[in-house]
């Protein structure tokens, strides 16, 4: 399968890039969100409440025919009742446990059938569509760019790195999707918004460079936008929450890369 390759100015050159047949995978929705869920539960870390919580408190219990309930009583609380789940300041009855498991196995075949399956959907216009992403028309998927995008930390006349990698994306026709996911962004709904991440800023663009050297930070600081190596790029990258389609650009030592990976 053959796609343009895009000059940094976002014009499509006369030359191609091949990408390896992985990207012609069929589609399993199935395995996809199974990878997906797998690696989600495996970054989970295990918590519980403390073997004190509940019990920081001077008890007693003054015994039967007082006509009192069996509570325990915090010493000189006034007959206060402490400790039993059901008091003021009392230990939960079913409290979250450090031994649970929450890992999840997944084949090791189906796992990389996964991630194949998850490639071949970023060059299906229906699936990037379907996940929301804003894009330009009669245009192949995924884009390929020129290497040059390898070194765009490079310095030029003190223009920042991220205007410049903006500039970038706005000749390929991809501002909008960023735009989308900055007015995307919105307060979470449920207990979350009490946990430290109270907004919730929809996924945009996948940027895939063949190695970290400095380039990857002038993408960061995009809404929405994600930026890995080919070695690290995952499931989960290619499919948030388990829907397939993202909206990637490759640069041509990426995808080569990419080819010796798999």
């Amino acid at each position: 399968m053959k796609v343009p390759v895009y000059s940094m100015k976002g014009k499509a050159s006369k030359s191609s890039a091949t990408l390896p047949p992985a990207f012609e995978e069929p589609i399993r929705l199935d395995l996809i969100r199974r990878a997906v869920r797998a690696t989600r539960a495996n970054r989970r870390q295990a918590y519980g409440a403390s073997k004190e919580a509940g019990y920081r408190h001077s008890v007693s219990w003054p015994g039967k025919g007082r006509g009192m309930a069996r509570t325990p009583r915090k010493n000189g609380g006034g007959g206060r009742g402490a400790e039993a789940p059901n008091t003021v300041g009392g230990r939960r009855a079913h409290p979250p446990k450090v031994e649970k498991e929450w890992d999840l196995k997944i084949n090791s075949k189906e796992r990389k059938k996964a991630f194949r399956s998850a490639l071949a959907a970023t060059t299906q216009e229906s699936y990037v569509i379907a996940r929301g992403h804003v894009i330009p028309e009669k245009v192949t998927l995924p884009y390929v760019v020129d290497n040059k995008i390898e070194k765009i930390s490079d310095k030029h006349d003190g223009e920042s790195i991220t205007k410049r990698a903006l500039s970038l994306l706005d000749g390929l026709g991809l501002s909008e999707d960023i735009d989308r996911s900055t007015n995307g962004k919105g307060i979470r709904a449920g207990k979350g918004k009490r946990r430290g991440r109270k907004y919730r800023t929809p996924r945009s663009i996948l940027v895939v460079l063949s190695e970290n050297n400095g380039s990857e930070n002038a993408f960061r600081n995009l809404s929405g936008v994600d930026v890995t190596t080919s070695k690290d790029l995952n499931t989960e990258l290619l499919a948030p929450g388990g829907d397939p389609g993202r909206l990637v650009v490759f640069s041509e030592a990426a995808v080569s890369a990419l080819e010796k990976r798999l």
